[in-house]
């Protein structure tokens, strides 16, 4: 596609494709689509209309997703072929198969990290940023670095021998450490120590200068002093090398105590098997071999770089002081609605529903909300769920708070969050000791439902406050992913959410939803059946389309209905933003399939699907869901997530008329997705407009949320027919 979007343009035409498409070939397979993603992310450490600091984080991002990807999705993979599993995935690999495929993509991946960071390195040294190495040093430059090195680091490093007496040390996972061959001067005795490159302090060390910056990686710095580690050697040989070990954690499905054993089970992964290592180009052949002897590590889990170690860090020199560089200044609205109602959330939401759009609308009228829910003695009770959250979350804050007052607080608290089980551990003992009722859900389903309910007492009744949100209540990632907040106080609503609550704390299975579909019961049922009426309504002539946007979506079972619906003459339109299994645009299989993904300054992170009934989208007649889950096996089957049908008529049309048609309407950040899986960007001449989804809602505010001024400044994208 080129400057027309996807609002308006017409499908393109089909691809024929010689393949059997009843079998798995019409399926992508879900590891290299996560890859394809990732190279997304790193070709905007490319784009130049990115600032230049921003196209460095997008570097450094890259880097720490395919760390993850290793840890867990590699790690996962190699355990299967390791135990001779031949079980193919949906799109017929198998787990060795898809391991050799991954390698040669990500060894490709991590080659081109390295010549983008190539290229950056001058530009950012033309902007009066510099990355230094020893030979760049001058005798100041020497004197500071010898008086930071013995005041801030020396006293955090642990040089090890490597020989009989001082067997091979245990590196943690992402370990970073230095390889050195030494000899001693007196008898020429040689002595190989491994020097762990300490991660509490920082990667890259400033030094002084009048104009600019100057930084230093802190392993040049150790290299510059080893005199002063090791007095009377002298270095003959080194290397860098950094681990990634497999940190996917196994619970027992009747662990008696899941805290205990989730305890346990963040040793165990310290221990995990390497799956990567990272080492400098040119190692020693002695010192290399025997690092990969002691780890242990095969030469195929060995990649050797001619170049930064450790991109992640990188992040570190993402200056804000150099706002030049950098994405303009963003400040967050507050909705007008909540400030004509003097910041009160519960008098706003009494108004009507509200749907905040983050982070566009500050995610902080959700912390406002729990603690003005624990401020107010007409509030007797409040739960919440808690999969991820800030180090010192204000909302635990407020929960602690309002149990500490008297009030009933319930906390699900989500131990099986990936990478922030000890952080939950922590919050959930610091819940209990306040006297909140803390619940641990279910051993062998994760629960990612974002929910939140406050009760009120007003005058002889109980009125029940809702949240729903598409992402988790974490205050810090609400800033850069673009997530939706649903406030209710509808009854219906009200007693679903307290269901969801019952169901996960007592496993009483809800009887009787109302407008709520939950996982692993009747969420995917609910998609099967609006799909099939979809395609109904096609095959009956009437108009029918599907507007979707996620992150994922893999599930076998949701993309035949798709094909199927395709086939039918439904018209789909789906935003993904990283792993789609899905293949678009192929004849006789999905020619009315067309996919996108949008990378840009804020992650896509909101799940939303709109479906035509019997009307062509957009319509104000479309049955609209905002949703927890994305459409993948865990999300439908093994987790507890939720799906919230829309039925506010003004929240309604923000969702379609305005952010999906936004999403639909973006050129400037989207990459269109072919038929054989591959991404292309978008592309537009010089000089021509592309429109932003992005910039269109930072300067345009939610309709829902607007107050006594209204929504008729507010552009509508649409042109709906009723």
């Amino acid at each position: 596609m080129t400057n027309a979007d996807f609002l308006n343009a017409p499908f393109e035409p089909a691809e024929e494709v010689e393949a059997d498409l009843t079998g798995p070939a019409r399926f992508f397979n879900r590891e290299l689509s996560w890859l394809g993603f990732n190279w997304r992310v790193l070709e905007e450490a490319e784009n130049t209309r990115v600032p230049l600091l921003e196209r460095l984080r997008f570097l450094s991002i890259s880097a720490t997703n395919l760390d993850e990807f290793y840890t867990v999705r590699v790690a996962g993979l190699r355990e299967l072929a390791h135990a001779g599993n031949t079980t193919p995935a949906a799109d017929g690999l198998s787990p060795a198969e898809q391991l050799v495929l991954i390698d040669e993509n990500a060894r490709r991946l991590m080659a081109r990290q390295q010549e983008v960071l190539d290229t950056l390195l001058p530009e950012m040294e033309a902007a009066g940023i510099r990355v230094l190495s020893r030979a760049d040093l001058d005798e100041e430059d020497r004197a500071f670095l010898t008086d930071h090195f013995l005041t801030n680091v020396f006293p955090v490093l642990s040089p090890l021998a490597i020989d009989p007496a001082h067997p091979f040390p245990f590196l943690p996972n992402e370990g970073f450490a230095l390889g050195l061959q030494l000899e001693r001067r007196e008898d020429r005795r040689a002595l190989q120590v491994l020097l762990p490159v300490p991660h509490q302090i920082d990667r890259f060390v400033a030094l002084p200068t009048e104009a600019g910056h100057r930084f230093l990686p802190l392993e040049e710095i150790l290299l510059e002093n080893l005199d002063r580690l090791f007095p009377g050697y002298k270095l003959k040989g080194h290397c860098a090398f950094r681990v990634l070990r497999d940190s996917d954690l196994e619970v027992e499905d009747e662990a008696e105590d899941l805290v205990r054993e989730f305890e346990t089970a963040l040793k165990r992964r310290r221990r995990g098997e390497v799956v990567r290592m990272k080492i400098s180009a040119g190692a020693p052949e002695a010192l290399r071999r025997t690092i990969m002897e002691e780890l242990p590590v095969s030469e195929d889990e060995v990649v050797e770089v001619d170049g930064l170690i450790g991109i992640g860090a990188l992040k570190e020199l993402v200056l804000d002081s150099r706002p030049d560089l950098l994405w303009p200044p963003f400040s967050p609205r507050i909705p007008e609605r909540v400030q004509d109602h003097d910041g009160d959330m519960f008098a706003a939401i009494r108004q009507k529903d509200m749907l905040l759009h983050h982070p566009y609308e500050t995610f902080d009228m959700v912390v406002r909300f729990l603690q003005q829910a624990a401020a107010d003695p007409d509030v007797v009770a409040i739960k919440q769920t808690l999969y991820r959250t800030s180090k010192n979350s204000p909302i635990v804050e407020a929960l602690c708070e309002a149990a500490e007052d008297g009030k009933s607080v319930t906390a699900l608290v989500e131990l099986k969050a990936r990478f922030d089980e000890a952080a939950n551990i922590r919050q959930s003992r610091r819940l209990e000791r306040s006297g909140a009722h803390v619940v641990y859900g279910f051993t062998s389903w994760k629960t990612h439902a974002k929910i939140s309910t406050v009760v009120r007492r007003e005058g002889d009744r109980l009125v029940t406050y809702t949240h729903f949100g598409t992402g988790n209540y974490h205050p810090i990632t609400a800033k850069i992913y673009t997530d939706l907040s649903l406030f209710t106080c509808d009854a219906a609503l009200g007693r679903d959410a307290t269901k969801v609550f019952n169901y996960i704390g007592g496993y009483a299975e809800p009887q009787g939803m109302e407008n709520l579909s939950i996982s692993p019961l009747s969420l995917k049922s609910t998609l099967l059946e609006r799909i099939a009426e979809e395609a109904e309504a096609a095959r009956a002539g009437k108009p029918a389309g599907i507007w979707a946007k996620m992150n994922s979506i893999i599930e076998p079972e949701v993309i035949d209905a798709l094909y199927d619906a395709s086939q039918a003459g439904v018209k789909i339109s789906l935003v993904i933003r990283g792993i789609c299994g899905i293949r678009p645009g192929i004849k006789g299989l999905s020619e009315n399939i067309r996919v996108k993904s949008i990378i840009g300054r804020f992650l896509e992170h909101s799940r939303i699907v709109c479906f035509g009934n019997g009307k062509a989208l957009p319509s104000q007649k479309a049955r609209v869901y905002i949703s927890s889950a994305d459409w993948m096996g865990r999300n439908l089957t093994r987790r507890v997530e939720t799906l919230v049908e829309i039925l506010n008529p003004t929240v309604k049309a923000q969702i379609v008329s305005q952010i999906m048609a936004a999403n639909m309407a973006d050129v400037a950040q989207s990459w269109v997705m072919q038929a054989d899986g591959t991404f292309r960007r978008a592309e537009w001449a010089e000089g021509d407009f592309a429109f932003n989804c992005h910039r269109f809602f930072m300067e345009n505010p939610s309709l829902s949320g607007r107050g006594s001024a209204g929504a008729k400044d507010v552009p509508d994208l649409t042109h709906a027919d009723d």
